[in-house]
């Protein structure tokens, strides 16, 4: 039989139909937004087991955002996935570096990737950054180098590249290092997820 759902209530009542579905696996209180919104925006409720966070993680993300942070994503398509109404309202901003031609021949200059370039650029902002990585596990390689160096202090990584080569090993060194960090464990993730899970952070304060 289909569900006759007005517009409005469609968002609504998925995340109802989430929390049914999820029974006595519900997430804990403080992370069971972004755990459902992941899920909402996937239909894939292994995110349920996958997701990782790190003591305080939300809280760092929200008052990141409150001060008004710069949101770094490692693709356009996570970048165009995040509710800039949402974000600007808090006076924060999204870059992504991966598009821009110097960046581009930089990395063919030093035979590396463009996102482990758009890392080291973003390393360069003078504001606290919250990095939402959904594609490329150079990119979370990259941040953690430079943390390991001494040349960023992340406020929020989010870590949920999708693939197969160094995908895993990438997000666990960011797991085993100090910074705050949503982690989606092994081989899923995408630049969809990384949105979602900002999208869920900026909602947590604007909704």
């Amino acid at each position: 039989m289909i569900e006759i759902v007005k517009p409005m209530d469609i968002e609504k009542r998925s995340f109802e139909i989430i929390t049914q579905l999820l029974g006595e696996h519900q997430p804990s209180p403080e992370v069971a937004d972004v755990v459902k919104r992941v899920i909402h925006t996937t239909a894939d409720f292994d995110y349920a087991d996958n997701l990782v966070f790190s003591k305080d993680a939300v809280q760092n993300g929200i008052d990141a955002l409150r001060a008004g942070c710069v949101v770094v994503t490692d693709t356009t398509m996570a970048m165009a996935g995040i509710n800039k109404t949402a974000l600007h309202k808090l006076e924060g901003e999204v870059r992504c570096f991966i598009a821009d031609p110097d960046v581009a021949r930089e990395a063919k200059e030093r035979g590396i990737t463009r996102s482990a370039v758009s890392m080291e650029r973003a390393a360069e902002l003078d504001k606290p950054c919250i990095f939402a990585v959904g594609n490329a596990p150079t990119a979370l390689l990259t941040i953690k180098d430079l943390m390991d160096g001494g040349k960023l202090s992340p406020a929020l990584i989010i870590g949920v590249p999708v693939g197969f080569v160094n995908v895993v090993e990438s997000k666990e060194r960011i797991i085993a290092s100090d910074a705050p960090y949503i982690v989606a464990r092994g081989r899923k993730g995408g630049s969809n997820v990384a949105a979602a899970i900002v999208n869920a952070l900026l909602y947590r304060i604007t909704r």
